[in-house]
């Protein structure tokens, strides 16, 4: 007698708790409560498990095995969570693996002074900008990625000028494959659209985010290439439209695309911007 069709969905996993398609559905579980915690700001256990759609139990045994080993911590007076140390130490040796947050470092801060707005360094990182690095301006109204944050492609200075420098298939599959949601009215949300503007992005240089991504606030970016001549990273300087008007745009267009320059792999040293 046959037995009774499965239902679809996630294959079955194995008795050692792998999948079939090779992953692991454990970890993958694992992962997931992680990237939750680590986009939050302090997270209860009902909330993680609202956002994940599981079971209290299920994410409360992984976060105590993820506590175990350093990767999430719990506040007790709060009863929240958070990104534990060691996900720290990860991170931390990701972003050694290039060595470009410490070239840009310098380059940022002179950015930031050039320009007086924040400065930041970001990568390709699926359908994201994955932020790495950012000095932020003195002034008190200001734009804020702190390293780690992601942001949507279409919606982002640094996105678009990686989406620009791509080649004709791979641009093709990426915008494809983005999810085109709207933000603010003035968010490209058609690829007919994203692709006219990456096309006046690719002939000018640089990117624009015109209040795409949040009302009010403006970025300019431009990219970082590799010894291949390919788009490794972005630096971008963003902050609110008032400081940054259709006046000043110019101005601070150059100031990223030399900064974009001197990071590149091939440039000198940017001796200059040392401190």
């Amino acid at each position: 007698m046959s037995s009774a069709p499965r239902k679809r969905g996630r294959p079955r996993g194995r008795a050692d708790g792998s999948e079939d398609s090779g992953g692991v559905r454990a970890l993958d579980r694992a992962l997931d409560v992680l990237d939750v915690i680590g986009a939050g700001n302090g997270l209860t256990l009902s909330e993680i498990a609202q956002r994940l759609d599981l079971a209290p139990s299920t994410v409360h045994r992984v976060l105590v095995t993820l506590s175990a080993r350093g990767m999430a911590e719990a506040d007790a007076q709060s009863q929240t969570w958070h990104v534990g140390p060691a996900a720290f130490r990860l991170g931390s040796a990701f972003m050694r693996r290039s060595g470009l947050v410490e070239r840009a470092r310098p380059v940022l801060r002179q950015l930031m002074e050039a320009t007086g707005e924040t400065a930041n360094l970001g990568i390709l990182n699926g359908d994201a900008v994955l932020f790495l690095s950012q000095v932020e301006t003195h002034e008190t109204i200001r734009a804020f990625f702190p390293p780690g944050t992601r942001s949507p492609l279409h919606a982002s200075g640094i996105g678009k000028a990686l989406l620009a420098h791509a080649g004709p298939a791979s641009l093709a599959r990426m915008i494809q494959g983005l999810r085109l949601e709207r933000f603010t009215p003035a968010t490209l949300c058609t690829a007919e659209a994203l692709a006219a503007d990456l096309a006046v992005t690719r002939a000018r240089g640089y990117a624009i985010d015109n209040e795409e991504r949040a009302a009010g606030m403006r970025c300019i970016a431009a990219p970082v290439l590799d010894l291949a001549g390919e788009a490794a990273a972005g630096v971008s300087v963003s902050g609110p439209l008032h400081r940054m008007g259709e006046e000043r745009l110019k101005a601070i267009a150059d100031a990223v695309t030399e900064a974009a320059r001197l990071l590149s792999f091939g440039s000198a040293p940017p001796h200059s911007a040392a401190r």
